[in-house]
């Protein structure tokens, strides 16, 4: 656990996080339903639009200049493998939930996080188009608009609320499971860091993510997750770490801690979808 001293810094920390993100939120509110520019990248498999790069800017712009020092991973930079000697960086996603943006749904947001050591100590998630705005450092609480938030405790007196793709949540074991109850499918939430803070919030129970996200979909969701007392975790049960050179991950599981246990129980024939 941090000393008072490094609780300090990541409440500034957070602080500088929360005053770029909502300027980066601003910006990229002037392309939502305004049909920005869009062009292909991974030979065509994600989009990404003028807003995105407009307000990584922003961000690299508002959080390098104050923390020279910290190294820098974002989806929309090129990866410098020098963020690798940094032991404190900067892990950006401008918008995740691109694919949303560009249709004009309101399920995407601005996510940013500090990494130190591996592991995230500040993070914030500004979702400009929903008026919400999730924050936490560790040793603190997580928050939603200023309020703390919780995780759910399923109890078997109602469905289990799981989001997942059809694919993984059919291949579950029900019987470990047992008396949590029948699960309930949440549909498509399509910003993989907005959805691990519902499961912050207690809007649903947990979720499967799919092989291959990323360090930036994940690093502030994940500290705003374990700050409302859940957890993000391989199939394993391991935290994952992040600032590694792969920054891509295998399929995950997040839940409230109480049972988070029986999830991964549960998952374990999703190996590699």
């Amino acid at each position: 656990m941090p000393d008072g001293e490094d609780h300090a810094r990541w409440e500034d920390d957070l602080a500088l996080l929360l005053e770029a993100a909502r300027a980066a939120g601003v910006r990229a509110m002037e392309y939502f339903c305004n049909k920005p520019d869009v062009w292909w990248k991974n030979e065509g498999r994600s989009p990404v639009s003028a807003a995105d790069i407009a307000a990584n800017d922003i961000l690299k712009s508002a959080l390098l200049s104050a923390r020279s020092d910290y190294g820098w991973l974002s989806e929309e930079t090129d990866d410098d493998p020098e963020r690798l000697s940094r032991e404190t960086l900067f892990v950006v996603d401008p918008i995740d939930g691109t694919r949303a943006f560009i249709a004009g749904k309101d399920q995407w947001c601005v996510s940013a996080a500090v990494v130190h050591r591996g592991r995230p100590v500040a993070g914030v998630l500004v979702a400009p188009a929903l008026n919400e705005v999730f924050a936490s450092r560790i040793g603190g609480p997580s928050l939603r608009n200023g309020l703390p938030v919780r995780v759910s405790e399923p109890n078997g007196e109602r469905p289990l609320r799981l989001a997942g793709g059809e694919d993984m949540v059919s291949r579950l074991d029900r019987g470990v499971l047992g008396a949590l109850g029948t699960i309930q499918r949440i549909a498509h939430v399509p910003s993989l860091a907005y959805r691990l803070a519902m499961v912050a919030d207690g809007r649903i129970d947990g979720t499967l993510v799919k092989v291959n996200s990323h360090d930036w979909d994940l690093a502030a969701a994940d500290l705003i997750l374990a700050n409302a007392g859940g957890g993000l975790v391989t199939l394993d049960g391991a935290a994952l770490t992040y600032n590694r050179p792969e920054v891509r991950h295998d399929v995950l599981c997040a839940a409230g801690n109480a049972w988070l246990g029986r999830l991964i129980s549960a998952s374990c024939d999703l190996a590699g979808h």
